[in-house]
């Protein structure tokens, strides 16, 4: 792709009609967000967050339990990247490779991920599914494992001794918001999200139905697959095939639809527990191409984008939410590339931190994508205002421009005239704060 010119039109040619006029994601109407719901909203489910040890601040919390009241229905996806983590590998074998199977619990420790450790690795994993099942009363393969934290750090085995017990006794509906601390790393602040629906135009009349979770998720960030860890929850009653399917439409439209800085992680883990406790006795699991299957899928996919924005905007060091919106791709790959292409950009993100609507940088990244595209068909709109049209600048106000950065969220979008594919990705700015928290991210 040549250089796009920055030749100003005549001062009197009309300003174009922005490419969209909607700047943020809102949620659909008929599936309203639990105020300060999470993981435990859900019927079936309590959680705990305690200092198990495993950080040396003896105020932060540092180990989560998700327990099902139980055994239910659980589905999962895990990182494609090949250096990955003891915990993932053993959680993967708990589900016999196929991703989907029966849980009781989801146990995570922050501070420490377990990757790189060999099979001393794979051991503390396996024990600690044997620990937690005693203490839970459950068969060790009813527990699946995650960890975060510091790469090629041995997992020490004492705070499990400690926290499980901890955590089990402290197991409440309540405790929901204390797991989403506990799986904090880099993170400012806990992730977590709900949303209900009614069954009784599904064919569950009296029924009201939820879906929750919690996320973690700020650093090495770029998921192939879901976010670092993610634990969601649902009382709809869905078999584990079917819920495994659904979270993997799910997981392509959200988590896998973030970027921070492009790295994938060792640790990547994303499960969801089905309790089917809202149902009333007797009823029949959510069927694929049925009402309440879709309805289902459209509250997952909700709580699922809710999150995916949460990991975004809190993204190390950020300032600013960034939504890059590409339409008019040839495919959906190349929207896909193009899109992704924008959000990685190091140029684009510290324009966004420094307030500079420099669309340039934008058609540089969307250049090297790979997307398949005519320069000249490309049109750009940045906070809803144009700034490229035919490939070419159009003037605009830089005073109103700066005015709009101070949104706490900053949408691009990109039509590249080629196609009707289109797709959105989620990112942030960069900030001199980032290289400070990455840089001595081990002391």
């Amino acid at each position: 792709m040549t250089t796009c010119s920055t030749d100003s039109p005549s001062a009197s040619a009309p300003t174009p009609a922005p490419l969209c006029t909607s700047q943020a994601y809102v949620a659909d109407g008929s599936l309203p967000f639990v105020p300060s719901g999470g993981v435990t909203t859900p019927r079936g489910f309590k959680a705990a967050g305690v200092h198990a040890g495993f950080r040396r601040d003896p105020k932060r919390l540092d180990f989560a339990v998700v327990a099902a009241d139980e055994p239910c229905g659980c589905a999962a996806t895990f990182t494609q990247n090949v250096f990955c983590s003891a915990p993932v590998i053993v959680s993967r074998e708990q589900l016999d490779d196929q991703g989907y199977g029966t849980a009781r619990a989801v146990i995570v420790n922050s501070g420490n991920a377990n990757a790189a450790t060999g099979e001393r690795g794979l051991n503390a994993a396996r024990e600690t599914t044997r620990m937690a099942g005693e203490v839970l009363g459950c068969p060790a393969n009813e527990i699946l494992v995650a960890s975060t934290g510091v790469i090629g750090v041995h997992l020490p085995m004492e705070p499990f001794a400690i926290g499980l017990p901890a955590a089990v006794q402290a197991l409440s509906i309540a405790g929901g918001a204390d797991a989403a601390r506990a799986i904090m790393t880099t993170d400012t602040r806990p992730k977590e999200c709900a949303v209900t629906f009614s069954g009784d135009d599904i064919g569950y009349v009296g029924c009201t139905f939820s879906i929750g979770g919690m996320t973690k998720g700020s650093g090495m960030i770029m998921p192939n697959m879901a976010t670092m860890i993610a634990v969601l929850t649902t009382d709809a009653p869905v078999l584990p095939d079917v819920l495994h399917q659904a979270l993997l439409r799910a997981v392509k439209v959200s988590f896998n639809k973030v970027t921070v800085d492009s790295d994938t992680s060792t640790n990547d883990s994303c499960f969801l527990l089905a309790s089917g406790a809202a149902a009333f006795a007797g009823a029949a699991p959510f069927a694929p191409g049925t009402p309440a299957f879709k309805r289902f899928e459209q509250a997952l996919i909700a709580v699922c984008e809710n999150l995916a924005r949460q990991m975004a905007a809190d993204g190390e060091g950020a300032t600013r939410l960034v939504t890059v919106r590409v339409m008019g791709a040839a495919t959906a790959e190349d929207a896909d590339k193009a899109a992704r292409a924008v959000a990685n950009s190091p140029l684009v993100k510290t324009a966004v931190c420094g307030h500079d609507a420099n669309w340039g940088r934008i058609a540089a990244a969307l250049g090297k994508s790979g997307a398949v595209f005519r320069q000249h068909d490309v049109s750009i709109d940045i906070m809803g205002l144009p700034v490229c049209r035919d490939g070419l600048t159009v003037p605009f106000d830089e005073d109103e421009a700066l005015r709009r950065f101070e949104r706490p969220e900053i949408v691009i979008d990109v039509d590249l005239g080629a196609g009707n594919a289109e797709t959105t990705v989620w990112t942030c700015d960069f900030t001199h704060e980032y290289i400070t928290i990455n840089g001595d991210y081990r002391s």
